[in-house]
């Protein structure tokens, strides 16, 4: 006998304003609860002190995930200066303190702007990275350390919002895979002390914003009042998650070639790259890629609705 569905076959993509406190895939699991969703996914964790921006994807829309994983992203981070804890943040205890130099704030800046651009950063051990299919973190919380290979990162801007004598408060926009912690610590260690994260918030995720997002108490209250006809407007359309990507619009005739996993040619289509799908005006049909000879190869498609 087949499976039985467990859940709606709902799609689309939910921008929450995770609270700090909670892990990314408990936020995740509530958002799923609450739509009743058959199937969830998140594009990203944050820590649990962490909060802010953590777009998660429903239905058809998982199957887009991954070129979320892959956006920049903005943060605003807050750091306390004098004292390194074991996992970079408010998480773990402290195990090495320094003096907080004078520091005027065009000495800040510079050092600022020397993180500016492409460098290798090296994970931190609290971390869901693995080794050997173990977490780092996991190791890390048996006191154990390993060497870890160093990660190819970008750092597209970053602001000094605010300082005290022995905090400071930053606006990155970095590349997929900047660890925050590790940046505030190696920003302290050039400017002559040690630091760790205190609070941390997620503004943006490629092209989403924090301003746009939803709270968990508001999918709550909205599902009390309108049930599922409510919340289900919140969600955004699964291609929003590609939505800078060039979009083409095929005949029926080509979509359904297409829809068969052939490559198909579609006038006026990029000469390289990833685009998306669309059956006539409006209908999505998923993601393909140019091919050398000029077609249209599927990619990813979506179920049909």
């Amino acid at each position: 006998m087949a499976r039985k569905k467990r859940g709606r076959d709902v799609s689309g993509i939910i921008l929450l304003d995770k609270p700090s406190g909670i892990t990314s895939n408990r936020a995740l699991q509530k958002v799923k609860y609450l739509f009743k969703a058959n199937k969830a996914g998140h594009t990203g964790s944050l820590d649990p002190i962490a909060s802010g921006l953590l777009p998660i994807c429903l239905g058809e829309a998982t199957k887009f995930t991954s070129y979320l994983l892959d956006s920049d992203k903005r943060y605003v981070v807050k750091a306390k200066m004098g004292e390194k804890t074991a996992s970079g943040d408010t998480e773990a205890e402290v195990i090495a303190t320094a003096e907080v130099p004078q520091l005027e704030e065009r000495k800040i800046k510079d050092v600022l702007e020397s993180f500016l651009g492409e460098q290798d950063q090296i994970p931190p051990m609290h971390s869901a990275l693995k080794q050997d299919g173990q977490p780092l973190y996991k190791l890390a919380h048996q006191g154990i350390t390993v060497e870890r290979k160093s990660r190819r990162i970008t750092i597209y801007a970053i602001e000094l919002c605010e300082r005290t004598e022995d905090t400071f408060t930053l606006d990155v926009t970095c590349s997929k895979g900047t660890y925050i912690r590790t940046l505030v610590e190696d920003i302290a260690e050039a400017l002559g002390t040690l630091a760790h994260v205190t609070s941390l918030r997620r503004t943006k995720v490629g092209d989403f914003d924090l301003k746009n997002s939803v709270s968990l108490d508001k999918l709550e209250e909205t599902l009390a009042e309108s049930g599922f006809t409510g919340i289900d407007e919140i969600l955004l359309p699964s291609d929003t998650a590609i939505e800078s990507w060039p979009g083409l619009n095929l005949s029926t005739d080509a979509a359904y070639y297409l829809k068969q996993g052939q490559a198909v040619l579609v006038p006026k289509a990029p000469s390289e790259g990833w685009v998306r799908l669309y059956e006539g005006q409006d209908q999505f049909l998923g993601i393909g890629c140019i091919l050398d000879d000029g077609r249209v190869a599927p990619k990813r498609l979506v179920n049909a609705a």
